[in-house]
């Protein structure tokens, strides 16, 4: 891929390809092996999922956080959790909580095929709600944003109903799901109608993210509208109001989108005073960078690590 942009191979970096072989062997060692030419495949979102067991944590599924089609979300809970809410037992202990992003070219994807990284966090001890969004082209930039920010409100609002803690509330988000978590969050005006405050949450972590490049001349226009620039859209030049922590994560083989995006995202928040962390993900490409957030996949890469290392500090 060219510096600083995304395109259409949004969609097929989502899509590993797995040949027969590559399935019985994949399955067999709990991995997966990347391919990208066979006529006959199977997503690798479905093969992370039907691999990534549960482990005993809990899920409500299909909440609404608004009143259009796909405002909706999964709530996964850690184990203990889960068992008592099951035994109706008394719960004294709160968790903290996260809000997941999935990406998808703003143009695919939903919160069912991303049931791993719900039930990976879960296990790690968070509270999860992992999202769904209104896609392009029918709704184009800002409505996905203003999803992501009606959806974080809503954790933040109903956090100690599932007994999960405000206070202690982070975001993240992948690919285009990272633009969105982060531009949902920078510029304080998207959250604002529901009265809360950038700084009201406690984190923001962007893996991969496409948060600053010239979308006019990728597939990828038709997600932002035909009279939309840069200038006016990208999160690095949208940053307003007073902001948590970020960490923004990149992927060394991303092929997808480039570095310079993180790079130019950091100086941005930076420049406005707000504390930032950079991590690599070594050997990981676009798709391996959330893919090995599944628990049986975190010999890929080690972005499951970075992430649970950040959350812990940040919200423990």
């Amino acid at each position: 891929m060219k510096d600083s942009s995304t395109e259409s191979s949004f969609n097929k970096a989502r899509a590993f390809k797995l040949t027969g072989k590559g399935v019985t062997a994949a399955l067999a060692v709990g991995g997966m092996v990347l391919a990208t030419q066979q006529a006959q495949a199977l997503s690798a979102l479905a093969i992370v999922n039907g691999i990534t067991a549960n482990s005993g944590v809990g899920v409500s599924k299909n909440i609404l956080y608004g009143d259009e089609p796909s405002q909706d979300l999964d709530l996964y809970y850690p184990k203990p959790l889960a068992q008592a809410m099951k035994n109706q037992s008394t719960i004294n202990t709160t968790y903290p909580m996260v809000v997941f992003v999935h990406g998808g070219s703003w143009e695919s994807g939903n919160k069912e095929e991303y049931a791993f990284v719900g039930q990976s966090l879960a296990q790690a001890g968070y509270v999860t709600a992992v999202i769904n969004y209104r896609k392009a082209p029918e709704h184009v930039y800002p409505d996905y944003v203003k999803d992501a920010a009606q959806a974080i409100a809503w954790s933040y609002d109903n956090a100690k109903r599932f007994y999960a803690d405000p206070e202690r509330l982070a975001v993240i988000g992948h690919s285009a799901g990272a633009f969105n978590a982060v531009a949902a969050v920078a510029n304080e005006d998207f959250l604002a109608p529901y009265g809360i405050k950038p700084k009201d949450l406690s984190a923001v972590i962007g893996i991969a993210g496409p948060y600053s490049y010239d979308f006019r001349k990728f597939s990828s226009a038709t997600a932002f509208g035909a009279n939309a620039t840069p200038d006016e859209v990208m999160p690095d030049r949208q940053i307003k109001g007073a902001q948590p922590p970020y960490l923004l994560l990149t992927a060394e083989k991303d092929k997808v989108v480039h570095a310079t995006n993180t790079i130019k995202m950091t100086k941005a928040l930076q420049a406005a005073g707000v504390t930032v962390e950079n991590g690599e993900i070594k050997g990981a490409s676009h798709a391996t960078s959330i893919g090995a957030m599944a628990p049986p996949l975190r010999w890929v890469n080690d972005v499951r690590a970075q992430v649970l290392t950040y959350l812990d500090k940040t919200l423990r």
